[in-house]
């Protein structure tokens, strides 16, 4: 037996027959064919999969569909205009904020959510904000760095030049 469900993902609205077990990572990477949100650890251990959901950051790999229905969601799809960076992005890019980038599209999504609910954040705050996503190879600074470049850049402040550090 299927449900009924509408959903808004990155703007755009569908309406979708599911299981109700399906879960959301499964409907966004497989009936949507928005393949950014990652599949890591089915567990909410590794945050590969978060995704914003009205503007919170939320692991989809343990949310089912059913329960987006009426939900507004941004994959990482969703982020920023086509062919260009958000402040983010450029971030994580200039300050080498990746290595493999399996993280970074939940990281960008929950340093999206941190950076609305807290423009300046300290490194410390950051470090908190973004403990339930795991990075297997950066060793975080460098995206505590991409994080600090944005909040800088959305303040319309110049961030500091850092170099990149490589482990």
């Amino acid at each position: 037996m299927t449900k009924h469900i509408k959903i808004t993902v990155n703007g755009t609205e569908h309406e979708l027959d599911v299981e109700p077990r399906l879960l959301l990572v499964h409907l966004i990477r497989e009936n949507l064919a928005m393949t950014g949100t990652h599949i890591g650890c089915d567990t909410t251990s590794c945050g590969a999969c978060t995704i914003l959901m009205d503007g919170k950051s939320v692991k989809s790999c343990t949310i089912l569909a059913v329960q987006a229905n009426g939900k507004n969601l941004t994959t990482i799809e969703g982020v920023s205009a086509e062919n260009e960076y958000n402040h983010l992005q450029e971030g994580f890019k200039e300050n080498h904020g990746l290595h493999c980038g399996f993280c970074t599209p939940g990281m960008i999504l929950r340093a999206t959510e941190l950076l609305e609910n807290n423009p300046d954040p300290t490194e410390e705050e950051i470090r908190w904000g973004i403990s339930g996503n795991l990075c297997r190879c950066t060793g975080y600074n460098n995206i505590v760095k991409a994080i600090k470049y944005a909040s800088a850049k959305n303040r319309g402040i110049e961030p500091a030049s850092t170099e990149p550090e490589f482990v």
